[in-house]
């Protein structure tokens, strides 16, 4: 367990420290899998399902603001539905402006939500976001949510009702768009799955967020286990009344696996030591306050000591000695020596009878005043 501390650790320097080419490689990754998908799954205009085109948007839209992605989402998204059927491209140009006008252009950097929604959805795991977004986020996460469903219902008509509008004929084309954004319009907002979908969503992102900002100990795991019951509760009992086609496999299925990156979001963002929380109590003027302090969990990374031994090789050489030119170099080097040190002498020898001759001589000038 503490080398997964220890990686957590490591993992955080490297994103403190490369966090631009991170943001920037998720941006890219989560635009290029939505427009993937949005393509697999509808995919009615072929000039747009060239991956080409996919990859080329991916990349232009990674270098722009994420609400730019949303943008071009949904207008590949009116693009395959104008292939098909012109009433349901208005309705859902519709849908997308007053989503635009109410919400994004306010919150911008939320917008992308509305991408994961469906997602999550094609990616048969929708109820990881409530649940994920109830621990990190706020109530306020309900309104992308929201609309990130109405947009998968949207497809999810479309995709079902293509073969019948493409092969109905009308007398008059104003009477047969009307037709489709009646049938269309009636189809999405009286849907009851969808209804029961954004209830349950609602609900479980809301206990979610109020379980885990609870004072108890493990409160992230309660609020996960608590979020998955509501779902399967909501869903299960909304099929049993109202008999909205839910696949009960891919409801308990889906839970788990929010449950699952539930843990991994917990390990990553609130890993606390709850053996060794702390209740304190004091007061002011005005209040008592009463606290629980639990400490994080940190693990130093180990220092890494390398030593270096180098291994010296022993090398055996045999080498051949002319004793008699050692001798001859010794001799001259204690010649040069001895001469060396005889001019030494004779020079200090001649500066020191040189100061007694001139001490002598002063001495006897003094004695006999032959200075006067």
């Amino acid at each position: 367990m503490e080398s997964l501390f220890v990686l957590k650790g490591q993992l955080q320097r490297f994103y403190a420290k490369y966090s631009k080419i991170v943001d920037k490689t998720v941006q890219f990754v989560l635009a290029l899998v939505t427009f993937y998908m949005i393509n697999r799954d509808i995919g009615f205009m072929k000039e747009l399902t060239n991956p080409v085109i996919t990859l080329g948007l991916a990349v232009v839209c990674t270098f722009l603001p994420s609400a730019v992605t949303v943008l071009a989402a949904a207008v590949m998204i009116l693009l395959h539905m104008f292939s098909v059927s012109m009433g349901m491209a208005v309705v859902t140009a519709v849908v997308f402006l007053i989503m635009f006008i109410f919400y994004i252009r306010f919150t911008p950097k939320k917008a992308i939500i509305i991408l994961l929604v469906p997602v999550a959805f094609m990616l048969k795991i929708p109820y990881t976001v409530p649940m994920a977004f109830g621990l990190l986020g706020t109530p306020a996460y309900v309104i992308p949510i929201t609309c990130g469903t109405f947009v998968y219902y949207m497809i999810d008509y479309v995709k079902t009702a293509a073969p019948t509008l493409a092969t109905a004929e009308d007398a008059s084309a104003v009477s047969q768009v009307t037709a489709q954004v009646t049938t269309y319009a009636k189809q999405v907002f009286r849907s009851k799955e969808m209804w029961v979908v954004i209830a349950a969503f609602a609900i479980c992102l809301l206990v979610t967020y109020t379980v885990r900002r609870m004072s108890i100990d493990h409160s992230w795991k309660i609020a996960l286990l608590v979020g998955a019951l509501l779902n399967i509760l909501i869903i299960g009992g909304g099929d049993m009344i109202l008999d909205v086609g839910a696949s009960y496999l891919e409801l308990i299925g889906g839970n788990v696996a929010a449950i699952v990156i539930g843990l991994v979001l917990e390990f990553l963002f609130f890993s606390v030591d709850y053996s060794r929380s702390e209740s304190m109590q004091f007061e002011d003027d005005e209040y008592y306050y009463y606290v629980k302090a639990v400490p994080k969990i940190v693990v130093a990374a180990p220092e890494k000591t390398v030593k270096r031994i180098n291994k010296r090789e022993n090398v055996s050489e045999t080498e051949i000695i002319d004793t008699d030119e050692i001798r001859r170099k010794a001799s001259v080097q204690s010649a040069k020596k001895h001469q060396s040190k005889k001019r030494q002498e004779t020079k200090n020898g001649g500066k020191t009878g040189n100061m007694d001759h001139l001490l002598l001589t002063q001495s006897l000038r003094k004695e006999f005043d032959l200075d006067k």
